[in-house]
Order: structure tokens, then C-alpha cells, then sequence
């Protein structure tokens, strides 16, 4: 129980960034959608880059996140080399790919679609190298247990990233109207989508100065063989890590490519990114989640009862993020006012994404046996088959059903990697996950998913969230009484023994 406290304490505070973080980044979506037509498809412009962004990360990083707690945690190497040597590699790699984007911009931006832009593509390169090279630091922090850092930058680049987006998307333009001669030293209406780039890139500057503890106060060790060795490590996951994140950001590169007409499809890749925005809140726990877990499973490798402790972490994964997924679905009439009512024929994907997302946690949970035994390259199969998957669903019925195709090849996708994961796993490293506990809360689960979705639409909305709210407390009524009993509450369950204590002291 110990253990699963430490994992809960940090998932709480990464977890408040993440969830924060989102929460303040969700005042862009309103925002976009409300200066970014569905006719312009400037939402879907993007959304196409940024998932270009997404993937192009994970190569970068090449896994050494992942690499570094293997390592570090290991009782003959020394932290600080490795974390040098990872620096060093990343902090390399991220400035050559800068450079080669920027030395070949025009015929890297025509060949993506971006032609008559290729501003937009060179500073996404040159963002993207920082984000990179500042994930090493990140990771450091996770490592060293310092959370709150961690949790302070995280907060610093999404409250500066609002507020120069809510000035060049709300406050310069209606000041440019009276005052164009003077606003349009600092703000040009043309630049239109460019500008959700340049601030990033603004932002994730002055985020990579307050690293400069982290990348001085040290002599700098770059170790070959250690190189070569957390390379052999590392390679399958960076391939593990290029076919989960396509699973997640293939359907919107592939989508302008293989819709057919590329103005329609930037419309409906606009609204199908803009609905996924809310499926996310799937997304940003299992991030939470990933970031205390991870440098805690090797931490506690040795440990005899760490089986006992991944499957009962793992049924908790599952259940509150079922509870998520109700809550989510079961406020949809609120939580679709974030978007721009244009877009809203796409919340239909949202239920199908969040799904997905699951699936992807819990593969993410079942993927640390390979991790353990350094057999790395199972998870790079597993991925690569579901990424497979993906594209193969995609790219056939994204032709014909648009967006839907792209939340259903997600689903199909993480689906293949999670179940040949956990039928491989229990072959090689068997754990007794409570299998039956949480086949209940999946079957109940679905069943009040299901009410809430065949509730009539005709209905007043107080009546929808009326029983939409009730079949939410149903569900979180069954967690407290099989799972989560009330005096096993941090405060409540303090209160409920003392109180105890008392008529049992009134009683004697």
C-alpha cells in the first residue's frame, strides 16, 4: 500500500500539471475555433502540423527518456554520466535536424502541402528541437523526484503560451482595426495560423533558459560505451515509440493526403481535431499517470512483491479511468461549449477516442515486462503491428466515412497492440492482474455508457445530465464499496476512525 501511495502523491502533483495545464489549454480551442473558420480549415492546418510535431519528438528523444531511469537506477553506473551522455546525443541530434529543415526548407514544406508556407514548417523545426532537447531536463526532474519544477514550468510555458495567444488572436486584431498603422509594427491579419507557431516557439525558449541549473553545476561525461549500450537499449523503444505515436497523430497526417480534395479535408480535419481536444482528457491522465509510474517500476524492479503491485495498479488505472470516461460522456452538453458549435458534428468521435485512449494506458501498463528484461524490441512488434492497423483502416475508409474512419483505426490500432501485449507478457513474464474484478467495472462500465447514449436528444438537458449524474454516482458508489472503502480516504477516512473511536469509547 506504501508503494501505491508514493505512485498516487506524485501522479497527483505531475498529474495537476498535466490536468491544469490542459484545463488552461483548452482556452485555445474555444479560441481557435472561434478565429479559425471550419470553411478556412485553419484549426486543421494546425492540426496537421502539430501532429508532424508529435511524431518528429519522439525521434529526437529517441527513447532516452525511457533510457536514462533504466539506466540511472542502476547501482554500477554512475546518474550523472548518464545523464550527460543522453544530453549530449539529444542536444546533437536536435540541433543537426534544425539545421538540415532549415538548409532544405522549401522542398521539406512542399512536400507536406505547405508550399505557400514554409514559414510555418521551419519554425516548427526549430520548436521541435528545443522540445526535444528540454525533455532530457524534464526527465532529470522526474528522476530526481522534483515535481514541483517540474510542475512550475509546465504551468509557465501554458499561462505565457494563453496570454500571447489571447493577444494576437483577440486583442491585436481588434486594436488593429482603429489603429493598423501602429498595431501592424507588431501584428500582421495575414499571418493568420502562423501566429499559433511563433508563440510556441517564443514559449519553449524561455521555458529552455530556466534549465540552466539542470545543464550546468556538472562536469560533463560523455561515456562511448555507455552510448553504445543505452543505444542497443534504446533503439527498439524509440521504434516502440514511433508506432504508438502514429497511433496517435497517423490519422491527421494522412488525412489531407488521402481524403481527396484538400480544402474539404482541411475543414474536416478541423472539426475532427478540434472534438478530439476533448477526448484528451483521457489522454492527459494516462500522461499523469506515465510520468510517476515510470521511474517508480524500476525503482522497485527488485522488490519480491512488485508483481503484486503492478496488477493492483493496474486495476486502478482501469477503474478511474472508466470513471473519467462517464464523466466525460455524461457532461458532453457542457463540455462542448469549448468548441465553436461548427465543429460540433464531430462529438460523435469522442466516446471512440476516449476508448482508444484506455487501451493505450493499459498497454502503456503492460509494456514494462518487456522493459524489465530489456527485451524492448516486443514492444516495438506490438506497435508496429497495431500501427498497421491504423494505417490500414485509414487509409480505405477515410475516403468514404471521413474523420470516423481515423477514431475507429485508433481504436482498432492500440486494441491490437494491447491485447499482444498482454497474451505474449503473460508467456514471458506472467502477472496475476485481477482480471474478473475488472471485467465487472468494464461490463457496468458500458452498461451506463450505453443509457447515456440512448438518451433522446429531444430531452431537456437538465434531465440528460440529471441522469447522466446519478449513473456517475452509481458508479463511484460501487468503487467505495468493492475498492475503495471510505476509511482508506486520506482525510474522510481519518475523520471516519476517529469517529469510530469516539461511540467506541462512548460505548465502554
Amino acid at each position: 500500500m506504501a508503494e501505491l501511495k508514493s505512485v498516487a502523491k506524485d501522479t497527483a502533483i505531475y498529474g495537476l500539471s498535466s490536468i491544469i495545464g490542459k484545463f488552461l489549454n483548452y482556452l485555445l480551442v474555444p479560441l481557435y475555433t472561434a478565429k479559425m473558420t471550419v470553411e478556412s480549415g485553419g484549426y486543421g492546418i494546425v492540426t496537421n502540423i502539430y501532429a508532424y510535431v508529435a511524431l518528429l519528438m519522439v525521434i529526437l528523444t529517441f527513447g532516452m527518456e525511457t533510457t536514462l531511469f533504466r539506466f540511472a537506477n542502476k547501482p554500477d553506473e554512475n546518474p550523472h554520466t548518464v545523464y550527460s551522455t543522453i544530453l549530449t546525443m539529444v542536444g546533437a541530434l536536435s540541433l543537426l535536424f534544425a539545421a538540415c529543415v532549415l538548409v532544405f526548407l522549401h522542398p521539406i514544406a512542399s512536400c507536406i502541402g505547405y508550399a505557400d508556407h514554409p514559414e510555418y514548417v521551419g519554425i516548427m523545426a526549430v520548436t521541435v528541437a528545443l522540445d526535444a532537447f528540454q525533455a532530457i531536463p524534464f526527465a532529470w526532474l522526474r528522476h530526481q523526484h522534483r515535481p514541483v519544477k517540474f510542475f512550475a514550468l509546465k504551468m509557465l510555458f501554458i499561462v505565457l503560451n494563453i496570454a500571447l495567444n489571447i493577444l494576437y488572436f483577440v486583442v491585436l486584431p481588434a486594436l488593429y482595426v482603429r489603429h493598423p498603422d501602429t498595431v501592424g509594427t507588431v501584428y500582421n491579419p495575414a499571418t493568420g495560423p502562423g501566429y499559433a507557431f511563433i508563440l510556441n516557439l517564443v514559449c519553449t525558449s524561455v521555458i529552455t533558459l530556466f534549465f540552466i541549473p539542470e545543464l550546468t553545476g556538472f562536469t560533463y561525461r560523455f561515456d562511448k560505451h555507455l552510448m553504445r549500450r543505452m543505444l542497443s537499449y534504446s533503439w527498439p523503444i524509440l521504434i516502440l515509440g514511433i508506432a504508438g505515436i502514429l497511433n496517435q497523430t497517423a490519422d491527421k497526417i494522412i488525412f489531407p493526403l488521402v481524403y481527396g480534395d484538400t480544402s474539404a479535408g482541411k475543414s474536416e480535419l478541423s472539426i475532427y481535431g478540434a472534438c478530439v481536444k476533448i477526448a484528451m482528457i483521457m489522454a492527459m491522465i494516462t500522461q499523469a499517470f506515465r510520468y510517476a509510474y515510470e521511474p517508480f517500476v524500476f525503482g522497485k524492479a527488485k522488490e519480491k512483491n512488485s508483481s503484486e503491485t503492478y496488477a493492483s495498479v493496474m486495476k486502478y488505472f482501469i477503474i478511474f479511468t472508466l470513471l473519467a470516461y462517464l464523466c466525460v460522456v455524461g457532461y458532453m452538453d457542457i463540455l462542448k461549449l469549448i468548441i465553436a458549435p461548427d465543429y460540433w458534428p464531430g462529438l460523435r468521435v469522442v466516446p471512440i477516442v476516449m476508448a482508444a485512449e484506455i487501451m493505450m494506458g493499459i498497454y502503456f501498463n503492460l509494456s514494462f515486462w518487456y522493459k524489465l528484461i530489456d527485451k524492448t524490441i516486443w514492444g516495438a512488434w506490438f506497435s508496429a503491428a497495431g500501427c498497421l492497423v491504423l494505417f490500414a483502416v485509414n487509409i480505405i475508409f477515410i475516403p468514404k466515412y471521413s474523420y470516423m474512419a481515423c477514431a475507429w483505426g485508433g481504436f482498432a490500432g492500440y486494441a491490437t497492440a494491447m491485447l499482444l501485449s498482454y497474451f505474449v507478457g503473460q508467456k514471458k513474464n506472467p502477472v496475476a492482474y485481477p482480471l474478473k474484478s475488472i471485467g465487472v467495472y468494464v461490463i457496468i462500465a458500458a452498461g451506463f455508457y450505453a443509457v447515456m447514449a440512448f438518451i433522446p436528444n429531444k430531452w431537456p438537458v437538465w434531465i440528460r445530465l440529471g441522469v447522466n449524474t446519478i449513473l456517475i454516482l452509481l458508479f463511484a458508489g460501487h468503487i467505495l464499496k468493492h475498492d475503495l472503502p471510505v476509511r482508506s480516504l486520506p482525510v474522510i477516512g481519518k475523520y471516519f476512525h476517529q469517529h469510530q473511536k469516539q461511540d467506541y469509547g462512548q460505548q465502554a
